[in-house]
């Protein structure tokens, strides 16, 4: 009994070690696709994930200086313009604006039909016929609800003053002030807006007017131009035909009235000192 034991025990033992020779040799083998999803899933996750977002730039040593901080776009830092914003356009002639270019008149006014919410400065009002009109630079205005229409004036509406711009044309003899489409004559309380002349117009004075003014020799001391220079010597010859009563383009009506020729003596000295003043050599 005891030897059967002996025997026994020595056989578990040799057992024993060849089991545990086997496991050592041979390990067990791992589940059906282990080896397939360990690696490849890492591979996928490689891919898979987004790549980390890059962290704040690092602080600048001490002694330097950290760079600008990148801008933003223009239209992403800037408001939208204004409903009102009315960019420039190129050109001599802004909108709303015609350039009269007749008689080398080459001026611009605002374009009749349009409507102005304020009136520009220093404008005159003008009464005609109990209707207000605002006067300004040659252009009319008209009252229109809340706003103002820019109007053409009635024929026989009186004004202190010419517009600062005008042309001089001459038709049949008598001057007439032209602006923005617009005629005036002389009146004996200013200017009268008239109906456009007929006949054949003339940029320059009649030779009667030339020869009655050109007896004085009169030398342009500033450098007027010829146009100014015509200007001025009608002008001056309306000052001294009003400050005497002498007009020596009409000589039946001046000899009847100054048979003795003072009048002419008066209108001369008149039309030299008026012409003296706008800076020219009468002699």
């Amino acid at each position: 009994m005891s030897l059967l034991s002996g025997r026994n025990g020595g056989f578990t033992l040799i057992v024993a070690a060849v089991v545990l020779t086997g496991a050592l040799l041979f390990p067990p083998a791992p589940p059906v696709g282990a080896d397939e999803r360990g690696p490849r899933s890492e591979q996928f996750r490689q891919y898979r994930e987004p790549a980390a977002r890059p962290g704040p730039p690092p602080a600048p040593r001490a002694g330097r200086v950290a760079p600008p901080a990148p801008r933003m776009a223009p239209h992403a830092s800037q408001a939208p313009p204004p409903r009102d914003f009315k960019a420039p356009l190129p050109g001599p002639i802004r909108p709303g604006l015609y350039l009269d270019s007749r008689y080398r008149h080459d001026r611009s006014y605002p374009v009749r039909g349009r409507y102005v919410q304020r009136l520009p400065r220093d404008y005159r009002v003008i009464m005609h016929g109990g209707t207000r009109y605002y006067y300004r630079g040659g252009t009319w205005y008209r009252p229109y609800g809340p706003r103002y229409a820019v109007v053409a004036p009635p024929f026989g509406v009186v004004v202190p003053y010419l517009p600062p711009y005008y042309a001089t044309v001459w038709f049949g003899g008598i001057p007439y002030y032209y602006a923005n489409e617009i005629y005036y004559t002389r009146v004996p309380n200013g200017y009268a807006v008239v109906a456009p002349p007929s006949g054949e117009a003339s940029e320059t004075p009649p030779p009667e007017i030339e020869a009655s003014i050109d007896q004085l020799f009169v030398y342009p001391r500033q450098g007027q131009s010829e146009e100014q220079q015509a200007k001025d010597r009608y002008e001056c010859h309306a000052w001294a035909v009003q400050q005497t009563g002498y007009d020596p383009t009409r000589p039946r009506e001046g000899d009847l009235a100054d048979p003795a020729g003072q009048k002419r003596v008066e209108y001369q000295r008149a039309l030299g000192a008026c012409l003296d003043g706008r800076g020219y050599t009468v002699k």
